[in-house]
């Protein structure tokens, strides 16, 4: 079977968006990732299209952002000003000269994906620089200054998409995207992550439900600390498909942080960079089943720069370019060297991470001394009979 037609998007000016040279969301994450798609010639494979970022326009950012905050992002940028008020200045989100400028391009690039796939000129796309989940209409936080999968949600709708489904898959609550449609009908946000309890942004429960008008079109599932492939894994297909098929999407954007992984510093899941490829080739099944293959992917969180977020992206777009790359394969090793001589860092040897991925699937019932479980059944309870689900047995 031909690959479908793709995009790509890298650009070395994203690298521009640094906060500080002690930032957790460092930029040579992006780099070491292009780099390694590189090596597996995934930007030069003939169906896929490599897309350069612009700055985006205010007209776009408007679509999902106020004027105001704009503007406040601007004089951030400008004057180095702060805007508490905006969630610019904190240490989280610290101002810097390039701060609206690199926003904008990853906004860009993630439009870009949108508008090639109304286009047709692509059906998959991938934007691994984007998934800036956590910005909200009038507020950054949590690394996020731009929406950009807000912005190419808004421009597939304003462009006649009739339904979407953003699936956030970041160890982090994808608060800022569920925020911009949660009273938008036409768009369904499901999150998956660690809960709120236990984790920034602390929101994120099941009982966030979507707004008057569009209740059952916010999902969220709210895992318990420790939870590792198995609990993850279980929990994104008792919830995921069932909901995905009832909603019927045209197109399906998500956001593939990988902070959910064990090694990563920000989180306290347990998650293999076997489970994330097993996540996007789960979600590349769910837009051939119910959206005739379109589909955008981003990135989002990931803070183990080396060793992890390389290899989960590079897995990432090689399932969304249509060219999956096997567990067992060895990272190449001009790459290897190369993150050893410039950083230091002794890179893994495989591609995969050797975990085990059986998962026990829901059908096999619901266990109320497991926590995942209970996890689970407090989303089911809340959106399935939205949706003429039986929280039981769908």
């Amino acid at each position: 079977m031909a690959a479908l037609p793709a995009v790509v998007v890298w650009d070395e000016a994203l690298l521009a968006y640094r906060f500080s040279s002690s930032h957790p969301m460092d930029p040579v994450r992006l780099e070491l990732t292009a780099r390694l798609c590189e090596e597996f010639g995934l930007f030069t494979a003939a169906h896929v299209r490599r897309l350069e970022t612009q700055v985006a326009s205010d007209e776009v950012l408007g679509t999902v952002h106020t004027a105001e905050y704009i503007a406040a992002v601007k004089a951030a940028a400008e004057h180095g000003r702060p805007s508490l008020e905006h969630g610019l200045g904190t240490e989280d989100t610290p101002v810097f000269s390039e701060l609206h400028l690199g926003a904008a391009r990853i906004a860009d690039g993630t439009h870009q994906c949108a508008q090639a796939l109304l286009s047709g000129t692509a059906v998959r796309a991938v934007n691994f620089a984007g998934g800036m989940h956590h910005s909200a209409r009038a507020h950054a936080g949590g690394f996020c200054v731009y929406n950009d999968s807000a912005v190419a949600i808004q421009h597939l709708l304003d462009q006649g998409t009739r339904r979407v489904v953003y699936i956030d898959v970041d160890a982090h609550h994808g608060d800022g995207t569920q925020s911009i449609f949660y009273e938008d009908p036409r768009v369904m946000t499901i999150s998956i992550h660690q809960t709120g309890v236990a984790l920034y942004p602390g929101t994120g429960f099941p009982n966030e439900i979507g707004g008057p008008g569009a209740e059952g079109t916010a999902v969220n599932i709210a895992v318990p600390e420790g939870t590792g492939d198995a609990g993850w894994l279980r929990a994104f297909h008792a919830v995921v498909p069932q909901l995905v098929q009832a909603f019927e999407p045209e197109v399906i954007l998500s956001q593939h942080g990988c902070d959910s992984h064990r090694e990563d510093p920000l989180s306290d899941l347990q998650l293999s960079v076997d489970a994330h490829r097993q996540t996007a080739l789960d979600v590349a099944h769910l837009a051939d089943e119910h959206c005739e293959g379109r589909w955008i992917a981003t990135g989002g969180g990931g803070y183990s720069v080396h060793t992890v977020v390389p290899r989960s992206w590079t897995h990432l777009s090689a399932v969304a370019l249509g060219m999956p790359i096997p567990l067992h394969t060895p990272v190449p090793q001009r790459w290897r060297d190369h993150v050893l001589d410039r950083y230091q860092i002794s890179a893994p040897e495989s591609m995969g991470d050797d975990a085990q991925l059986w998962w026990r699937s829901w059908e096999l019932g619901y266990d109320p001394s497991d926590a995942v479980d209970r996890a689970v059944m407090q989303t089911r309870k809340e959106i399935f009979p939205l949706h003429g689900l039986d929280p039981w047995f769908d």
